[in-house]
């Protein structure tokens, strides 16, 4: 008499899901990195747009804010705005991240999230 073990053909269908994961995870991701995001600083006086690959794609700045005697005060502005623009496309990316894994944390998929 053979041993009967339940579900024996679901470890196919469980890779088949697995893969199929893969795939939307990659183009969630490619879409991520081709969006983009902005952030201003100094009630709009500087602003910057990055992608989600975190690549800068413009920087806008108001005539007031150049002053070249206070060079220190734009190098602030710029940073914070650019600072809050990559924590925008991070915080995408996260979520859409999550949406497909529930939140899971799959070993080797460390860097797609």
């Amino acid at each position: 008499m053979k041993a009967r073990i339940p579900n024996a053909n679901q470890g196919g269908n469980m890779m088949q899901k697995i893969q199929k994961m893969q795939e939307e995870m990659q183009k969630t991701q490619a879409a991520v990195e081709e969006s983009e995001f902005t952030a201003s600083a100094g009630g709009g006086a500087v602003e910057v747009t990055v992608n989600g690959k975190h690549e800068i794609k413009a920087i806008k700045m108001q005539p007031e804010v150049v002053d070249p005697e206070d060079i220190e005060m734009l190098e602030d502005l710029l940073l914070a705005s650019l600072n809050e623009a990559m924590r925008k496309a991070d915080e995408k990316m996260e979520s859409e991240m999550g949406k497909l894994t529930g939140g899971l944390s799959i070993p080797g998929m460390g860097g797609l999230f």
